[in-house]
């Protein structure tokens, strides 16, 4: 089991209060806190060992970049990705699905093609495609989840026509929390020449992933959600697809050669990653990791599942309550309207005045607010440091909310 106290003295931020009360952090579906194996990390790459990565042979260069190329191998592991020449660091999810669709997506693409999407997509793996579609006549097919929030693995397989190029689909719902069967997609889709993309957003931080046994062709992580800094981030490209793709962005280190008539670019992974990268970011990412699995990814997992059990059959005792994904096996996520309650806004203002912190709004999923009638929720959201206490504050607060609208 995980012991909870202890990774709760981890993170520097979980002993302050807010309004005068302890804070009780829900809000890690938008952004984890950090431990202070990741605060130290960074301050002492900025203290001491900065310097620009890879051409530089000055003693401080050559560490800066060891350090920076040895999370290639850490976000490997992490995935389960035998070979990290896979791995493109990044700035983060939005960025390595638009490389995919700059790079990989708009050369092959003709009008009428098609992408699929389930319908609780995050805008970062929506807009992308409506660019394609904008651009190039793509054409965006939409899968339907049901009432409970669940999403048919076989929907999305049914979908698949012979004008279909790619899958684009969550394996979490941030909104809903909703687990998404990715392998049993990635099956159907390879037997039928289609490309899978896997937004792992939310995925890797409560479960663990195995890429490499899930088949897909790109699976992508951001590292703020992930206990580490923000502008840090990856996506795995399965080799064969990088053969295919062009470069998304260009600039330095992503070149061999340069000059007036012709350029020569670098082998992948280097290939799609122009311009001095976030170093100190990514070197924080990889100690997040390390971090995370030294905890272990299936402690965490059971730790969530038990706080989701706990939340939920707490939850289910306020009749006043709505709410939005109701799957048994969901991620520890939570969304909700409240009977007689102004916009979420208002909930989650009131929450604050008792340190509880949520989220208010359409997070980013407008067509998953359309399909279930909603303008916007309120979003409870757990991490490996919350504790059945920290639900039963939500739960206080909430009681609150009804007392104060009724």
């Amino acid at each position: 089991m995980l012991d909870v106290n202890a990774v709760r003295a981890d993170f520097p931020i979980l002993t302050r209060q807010i309004n005068g009360q302890p804070l009780v952090y829900l809000d890690n579906g938008a952004s984890a806190q950090k431990p202070q194996v990741v605060i130290d990390a960074i301050t002492t790459a900025y203290s001491h060992e900065y310097a620009n990565v890879h051409r530089g042979l000055h003693t401080l260069s050559n560490l800066a970049t060891e350090k920076y190329e040895s999370v290639r191998g850490t976000i490997a592991r992490f995935l389960g990705v035998a070979d990290d020449n896979q791995i493109v660091l990044n700035s983060g999810t939005t960025e390595g699905i638009n490389m995919i669709a700059y790079g990989w997506a708009m050369p092959r693409f003709e009008t009428g093609d098609e992408v699929i999407l389930s319908v609780m997509e995050h805008h970062a793996n929506i807009v992308p495609w409506h660019f394609l579609r904008e651009r190039q006549g793509a054409v965006l097919k939409w899968v339907d989840v049901d009432a409970t929030g669940a999403l048919d693995p076989q929907a999305v397989i049914d979908a698949i026509t012979p004008r279909t190029k790619l899958i684009a689909i969550t394996q979490m719902s941030n909104v809903l929390g909703t687990k998404v069967d990715v392998k049993t997609i990635c099956d159907a889709a390879r037997a039928r020449g289609v490309a899978v993309l896997v937004d792992g957003s939310q995925a890797a931080v409560h479960m663990p992933v195995d890429v490499d046994d899930l088949g897909c062709d790109f699976y992508a992580i951001t590292g703020h959600k992930l206990y580490g800094p923000s502008g840090s981030g990856a996506i795995f490209v399965r080799q064969d697809r990088m053969a295919e793709m062009r470069p998304f962005m260009g600039g330095g280190d992503m070149i061999r050669e340069v000059t007036r008539d012709a350029v020569i670019y670098n082998d992948p992974p280097m290939k799609f990653e122009a311009g001095t990268p976030g170093i100190v970011q990514t070197i924080g990412l990889g100690v997040a990791l390390e971090y995370m699995m030294g905890l272990g990814m299936g402690k965490i997992a059971a730790h969530e599942d038990s706080l989701r059990d706990y939340a939920a059959q707490r939850l289910a005792g306020l009749n006043w309550l709505h709410l939005q994904g109701t799957t048994p096996d969901k991620g520890a996520i939570f969304s909700f309207t409240l009977d007689g309650a102004g916009h979420p806004h208002d909930i989650s203002t009131i929450l604050d005045k008792k340190g509880v912190a949520v989220r208010a709004g359409h997070h980013c999923a407008g067509p998953l607010m359309e399909h279930l009638g909603v303008t916007a929720t309120c979003r409870a959201s757990f991490a490996a440091y919350n504790t059945t206490d920290e639900v039963d504050a939500l739960i206080d607060g909430l009681e609150l909310c009804h007392d104060l609208f009724a």
